[in-house]
């Protein structure tokens, strides 16, 4: 296994991103707004995608407040990715304002949620944490593809493990709803995607980087949002304080999602996170067995084409 570089141990060891262009999802908080004032801070233009627009320009003024005049080319356009109509929309307004794209940052998500359907009628969890962000990476494809090592990163989790995902899962609704279940399975099919697109790059001998990373347990606002859409008050204050007690700061926890963005060392389809789990600089990190087979990774990404309608162009070999 393949270690990452020593030196790699701060955000201080980002490289110079001076002329990158870079678009970070769920950007107005946690793990994505630090990701976004670092990306700014080496130099890159970023877009900050966020699904409140209001509180997307707070937060946009927060890091160009934290930042020189100069280092402070940040902009919001709103995201949703719980509705394809808004992905194609987001993905149309960034073509017209760029002609390539650097990096991808696919960190918004939603986890442990009650019953509910995205806009287009998918589990919750599926739809946000995988199928938003596998149509969003297909329609950005032909500005990734116009710079040589563009990268898709990807935040998945530890929790992968609680749930497999399959075609008939990304096509329909797991009857009984288990939403831990769920949301290992929407984060199984973020690795798988991960990947595939990894392979598919190879395969095509496209200069491309797909890899995800996980945080770790970092405190954002993803633990409490389940507990508020159900109205769990006793629950909200539990994840709060388990928050206070063990969780990471955002800085700490978007230290991989950085390294995966950024290093000079990253291996395509790797997936990072904390070296000793939760704790320790970034590093490699176990994956279940199904997201490494070839085969079912196939079908997800097929199940995936089909329910957004969203291929890549130029395609890539399969």
């Amino acid at each position: 296994m393949r270690a990452p570089h020593k030196a790699w141990t701060t955000t201080d060891d980002i490289p110079d991103l001076t002329g990158m262009v870079a678009v970070v999802t769920g950007a107005n908080s946690g793990l994505g707004l630090v990701t976004t004032r670092e990306l700014a801070r080496k130099g890159a233009t970023v877009v900050m995608a966020c699904r409140d627009a209001e509180r997307g320009e707070a937060a946009r003024a927060r890091v160009a407040g934290s930042l020189p005049p100069n280092l402070a080319d940040v902009s919001v356009l709103p995201l949703d990715l719980a509705d394809l109509a808004s992905v194609r929309d987001f993905a149309d307004a960034v073509g017209e304002r760029f002609d390539g794209l650097d990096i991808l940052v696919n960190n918004a998500g939603v986890m442990a949620l009650p019953p509910r359907r995205t806009a287009d009628g998918f589990e919750m969890q599926m739809g946000t944490n995988h199928l938003g962000p596998f149509a969003l990476s297909g329609l950005l494809a032909p500005l990734l593809l116009t710079r040589p090592g563009a990268r898709v990163v990807t935040v998945a989790s530890g929790a992968h493990a609680l749930g497999r995902p399959d075609p008939a899962y990304v096509r329909g609704w797991r009857v009984p709803y288990r939403k831990w279940r769920a949301y290992g399975a929407s984060k199984s099919a973020n690795l798988m995607f991960t990947a595939e697109l990894a392979r598919r790059a190879r395969k095509s001998g496209v200069d491309l980087v797909s890899v995800a990373a996980h945080p770790g347990y970092a405190d954002t606002n993803l633990q409490s949002v389940g507990p508020r859409m159900t109205g769990d008050t006793r629950a909200e204050r539990g994840a709060a304080l388990v928050n206070r007690l063990v969780a990471t700061s955002p800085d700490t926890g978007a230290l991989p999602q950085l390294y995966a963005a950024t290093a000079p060392d990253v291996r395509n389809g790797a997936f990072y996170g904390p070296r000793f789990g939760m704790l320790g600089r970034p590093a490699r990190t176990p994956r279940a067995p199904w997201v490494r087979d070839v085969a079912q990774n196939r079908r997800l990404w097929e199940a995936s084409e089909e329910v957004t309608g969203v291929r890549w162009a130029p395609p890539l070999d399969d």
